[in-house]
């Protein structure tokens, strides 16, 4: 059985390699932790990889913008491979920062065509937001296949008010399938601040491709593989695994089956 290749992408900054690391691992896949010099440098290609994972963190201290200086290096670096990879079929995922990287590079929402329609901007608090959310998952992303009704993660970030350039983005963001997750209560309301933390624009708290297999998403889901790593349920005799390992095994059981 075909064992997925994970990249695992960082730069100076970069804090959450080793977590989304062990989360595909977890999920059955092998990984490697790279700079991004690496790739740039013709040191390591894509191709030898099935699924590239943008990780979280303050990549290149956030200055300018908040993944802005890693998204234009994949751009004016990386575009020729970054299109191939994703005309092979392969997938990426992009957590909070590699979320803002994915938006501000372009890849998402328009995949290959790198074109930068939407981003990711300061909290409405003024303020770092740190706390734990509900989210509604929807759309048509092969990410979020077998996910509960509402599941439950962790948001720390200060940039994650989604905005899209113009309405004709938003609409067709929604008649795509294109929303991934939404921020919401409890009982699965769309609802305003604590449970969208940031303010953002129709609570999108994730967002897909139009094929499915690009994913970008403020929450970690990384930091909820154990059900001990939940905050309201410490209990070692309750299920063993958290609501985001689903989304690493989705990935993984993608290339199994398609790649």
């Amino acid at each position: 059985m075909l064992k997925p290749k994970v990249c695992v992408l960082r730069s100076a900054g970069t804090n959450c390699d080793k977590e989304t690391s062990a989360a595909f691992k977890i999920a059955g896949a092998d990984t490697e932790l790279l700079h991004i010099n690496s790739l740039a440098s013709g040191a390591k290609t894509l191709n030898d990889f099935h699924i590239l994972a943008l990780p979280g963190g303050f990549s290149y201290g956030d200055d300018i913008a908040s993944g802005k200086i890693f998204a234009n290096e994949l751009r004016f670096k990386l575009a020729d491979s970054l299109r191939k990879f994703i005309d092979d079929g392969k997938l990426i995922i992009g957590i909070c920062n590699g979320f803002q990287i994915l938006v501000k590079s372009g890849l998402l929402p328009s995949g290959a065509g790198l074109k930068q329609e939407t981003s990711l901007i300061i909290n409405d608090s003024g303020k770092f937001e740190d706390r734990w959310v509900y989210l509604q998952p929807s759309g048509r992303c092969i990410w979020t296949k077998g996910l509960e009704k509402i599941i439950y993660l962790p948001v720390a970030h200060g940039e994650g008010k989604f905005v899209t350039q113009d309405k004709n983005v938003l609409n067709r963001l929604k008649k795509n399938k294109q929303i991934v997750f939404q921020y919401c209560d409890v009982q699965g309301k769309l609802s305003g601040y604590p449970d969208n933390p940031n303010g953002s624009t129709e609570n999108i708290a994730g967002l897909c491709d139009e094929t499915g297999r690009i994913l970008g998403l403020m929450p970690h889901p990384e930091r909820h593989i154990f059900s001990v790593q939940h905050p309201r349920n410490w209990n070692l005799k309750s299920k063993s695994f958290g609501d985001g390992l689903q989304i690493f095994k989705n990935g993984v059981r993608y290339v199994r089956e398609n790649l």
